[in-house]
């Protein structure tokens, strides 16, 4: 795949994110979305916000997919998104449980993805941190 049909596939992603509903998904997501148990995250996939729930976690595992399918390089991909290490930094501390109930290929696509990003793992944490730091900080 050439540099430009990858860059035409990124700037499709980043339309299909900017679509209205998605829009309220991520920001539901984002800043209403902060799950500390298994249970946390099951009431939110059966609860009122459900269609956003599932809205960001398969759009980010399948825009992961075009990823380790070849379709878009890591480097570009991480070059122009970040959003993706926020997501699974939500879901990362309860996947095994959340595969245990949901499938063992739960999140996979965009689990390689994590994992085959220099110091992926690191950056899911680090993210995760700020979160819980700025939601502090409004709390108050």
């Amino acid at each position: 795949m050439s540099k430009q049909e990858e860059a035409g596939l990124i700037l499709k992603l980043y339309e299909l994110r900017r679509e209205e509903t998605m829009r309220k998904a991520r920001d539901w997501y984002f800043s209403q979305f902060h799950p500390e148990s298994v249970s946390d995250y099951n009431d939110a996939l059966f609860g009122p916000y459900s269609a956003f729930m599932r809205m960001v976690i398969s759009y980010w595992d399948m825009a992961a997919a075009l990823v380790n399918n070849g379709a878009i390089s890591l480097e570009m991909f991480n070059d122009t998104n970040g959003e993706h290490i926020g997501v699974f930094s939500k879901v990362e501390p309860f996947l095994a449980e959340l595969r245990t109930q949901w499938g063992p290929n739960y999140v996979a696509n965009l689990e390689k993805v994590i994992d085959a990003t220099p110091d992926g793992r690191k950056r899911v944490a680090a993210t995760r941190e700020r979160t819980k730091g700025v939601r502090s900080k409004l709390a108050n």
